[in-house]
């Protein structure tokens, strides 16, 4: 399988940087997938997890917003947040969406609209890590 370059990047490092065989990324228009020549493309990042593999092994990073570059060079992920699932404390990630659920009451209009659409990704990608078929 062709390989091609892949960064992603947040504001606090450079998570991951390398050749790789595909990359899956949640998308705010829907997940897509990239392959070696994929066709130009910008989009925007949701929050969720993002699948690299490489040789077989995948590696699943939460990811959470960002925008996503695709050109002749590979694939560029410019994220808000970028944790390995290994590094994630899930403890801390589920008190985040409690305190998520405390606040709606104070959320009213299109604000209440965009806290609960982000808190549907944040539970989307809690119930992720639960599955079994994370492993």
């Amino acid at each position: 399988m062709a390989t091609f370059h892949f960064d992603l990047v947040s504001p606090e490092k450079l998570a991951f940087s390398g050749e790789v065989d595909q990359v899956d990324v949640p998308g705010v228009e829907g997940d897509f997938g990239v392959l070696a020549g994929h066709a130009p493309v910008i989009a925007a990042v949701r929050p969720g997890i993002l699948t690299v593999t490489t040789g077989g092994n995948h590696q699943k990073i939460i990811v959470l917003g960002g925008l996503a570059e695709v050109s002749e060079k590979g694939l560029t992920v410019l994220a808000d947040v970028a944790t390995s699932i290994d590094e994630l404390d899930r403890a801390e990630f589920a008190e985040t969406i409690s305190g998520m659920e405390a606040k709606l009451a104070e959320k009213e209009g299109s604000e209440l609209d965009h806290a609960i659409e982000r808190l549907d990704h944040f539970k989307s990608i809690q119930s992720q890590l639960s599955s079994t078929a994370m492993h």
